[in-house]
């Protein structure tokens, strides 16, 4: 790899990483980013780190580890936005480093420097950054386990490669629960397999290191242990009774793939395939024609052997998760460092005539995606419309003034130019004008600034997830009139309700606005909320009271 290439790589990947730090200072989003924001905050409020509370309510879905990690960000930083969103960020940054070591190991720098581009400029990472899914860390910790079982792979004896594996493994587990060994130790099982290294099979050292797995993860299973199998009398997911334990290693991976957990959902064998074609952006073509590529004999010859393991990793995952019956998009993230080292692999060294093909295919991407923004931006009506469209336009402008001639640096910097745009777009414009509407934040921002003194809780309504976080201190829910009729201190209590239940509320109370507050789904956006012209009649509308 030439010096300067290598040069523009560097500097590539630290303007992705750079770019991200932003969006540590944007509101959290509802519902799943606030919920966990605010079950991680009262962690702390309470310092109560084994039980994990929603509403004042036991909860069990999701294993400790992301509140654990938030909580003790909070401890250093205090509960703010900044703190629940650097531990994801960091996570992605790990990721990075793991896709850029395995890939220098298996490969070569440049493929290393390629797949690290290649991940980090991805949309649904970008957007992870953001709103602080748990598959970031899964990727993180998955991948790095992954990254340390080949090394250790390599070594006969047990190793500190082995030691680090397994911890990675079991923090995996510890985010998302025990299917993400699936694809740890799925791509290795069927590499030996194709290799017939049959004798893998006989080594003790993987057996040790599964059998740590399920030692490294027994702080998750005693904090289910303690707060759901200790106590029958326990209600949560609608019954008393329920074992944390098996929760956590039945109802929340097998319930949900076979659509018999408290969990439910429909499935689609093809969902996977159409979200990867916009959660990859810009790079999903490119993906699914290295996909494709693999399936020729001759091109699979020229790749180190190593490579089944990406394949198979990825493959089966993405088998399981297009078969499961509970499908959310941002499941694929996990995927994300096998699908970069693949199509760094495919990319790398195309000759010339191959070449143009690419960069024609990436081009064209990323006029789509400026054209695409700059009519959002003008549909939406932001407050600066003008600056927006100079910006994107000014990024259009450097990646193809910039990178002229037909190169594998062209491809990769236009790529990159796109997503940097879009990553100005979300952090800068979009994301902070969407959450304006977000009426919970608002008025939990609001009330920190104008009532310091007040006591926030809500009323009849469930899904207060971003007030919960956003509000000072510990929130209290009141579902109906006698549970508020029953709390007797309600000096200096601010309550947060909706306008449909406000009604409710006047016929007992003398209510006293303070502040009223637009809302819309955030996360459910549609063209008519979308159009400013037509925004209004999508709003539904929340206010801060007082009770007299």
């Amino acid at each position: 790899m030439q010096r300067e290439e290598k040069k523009t790589y560097l500097i590539l990947i630290f303007l992705l990483a750079v770019f991200g730090i932003p969006a540590l200072f944007t509101t959290i989003i509802e519902p799943d980013g606030a919920l966990y924001a605010s079950i991680s905050k009262n962690m702390v409020l309470h310092n109560d780190w084994l039980n994990l509370y929603n509403r004042g309510a036991d909860w069990l879905d999701k294993p400790h580890l992301p509140f654990w990690l938030a909580a003790i960000s909070f401890k250093i930083f205090g509960i703010n936005s900044f703190a629940y969103k650097l531990p994801s960020y960091l996570a992605g940054l790990m990721a990075a480093w793991f896709v850029f070591k395995f890939a220098k190991n298996i490969y070569a720098e440049k493929i290393a420097y390629l797949s690290t581009i290649i991940f980090l400029s991805a949309l649904h990472v970008i957007v992870s950054t953001f709103d602080v899914r748990a598959e970031i860390y899964i990727a993180a910790f998955a991948f790095g386990a992954i990254y340390f079982f080949e090394r250790a792979s390599n070594r006969e004896k047990f190793s500190w490669a082995l030691i680090l594996g397994v911890l990675f493994a079991a923090c995996a587990v510890m985010v998302k629960g025990i299917f993400v060994l699936i694809t740890i130790l799925g791509g290795f099982v069927i590499y030996w397999l194709i290799n017939k290294k049959y004798k893998e099979f006989l080594k003790l050292k993987w057996y040790l290191a599964v059998l740590l797995i399920f030692v490294f993860i027994t702080p998750e299973l005693y904090a289910l242990y303690t707060q759901f199998d200790m106590h029958p009398e326990v209600l949560t997911l609608g019954k008393r009774g329920v074992s944390g334990i098996k929760f956590f290693f039945w109802d929340s991976q097998f319930g949900r793939f076979f659509n018999t957990g408290p969990i439910r959902g429909k499935g689609d064998p093809t969902f996977f395939l159409h979200t990867t074609l916009w959660a990859f952006l810009p790079w999903s073509v490119l993906l699914y024609v290295a996909v494709f590529n693999l399936f020729k004999k001759r091109e699979r010859y020229k790749m180190p052997k190593e490579t089944i393991i990406l394949w198979a990793s990825a493959g089966i995952t993405f088998l399981v998760f297009s078969l499961s019956k509970f499908q959310l998009p941002h499941y694929i993230l996990l995927l994300f460092p096998q699908f970069a080292i693949i199509t760094a692999l495919y990319i790398a060294d195309k000759k010339e005539k191959s070449l143009k093909s690419l960069v024609v295919v990436q081009s064209v991407i990323v006029l789509l995606v400026t054209v695409a923004l700059l009519l959002l931006t003008f549909y939406f009506g932001f407050n600066r419309p003008i600056l927006i469209a100079a910006i994107l336009i000014g990024f259009l402008a450097i990646a193809f003034l910039v990178f002229k001639e037909i190169s594998l640096r062209t491809l990769i910097g236009r790529s990159v130019a796109v997503s940097l745009s879009l990553m100005i777009f979300l952090y800068f414009f979009f994301y902070p004008s969407l959450l304006k509407y977000q009426a919970g934040s608002e008025a939990g921002q609001w009330l920190s600034v104008h009532k310091t003194n007040a006591k926030p809780g809500v009323f009849m309504y469930n899904d207060a997830y971003s007030f919960d976080f956003y509000a000072k201190g510990e929130v209290k829910y009141f579902y109906n009139l006698n549970d508020l009729q029953g709390y007797k201190d309600k000096r200096n209590l601010v309550l947060y309700v909706r306008e449909t239940e406000l009604e409710t509320l006047k016929k007992a109370y003398n209510v006293q606005l303070l502040k009223g507050f637009v809302y819309f789904h955030a996360t459910r956006l549609t063209p008519k909320f979308l159009n400013a012209a037509s925004r209004a009649a999508t709003l539904e509308r929340f206010y801060l009271v007082t009770l007299n």
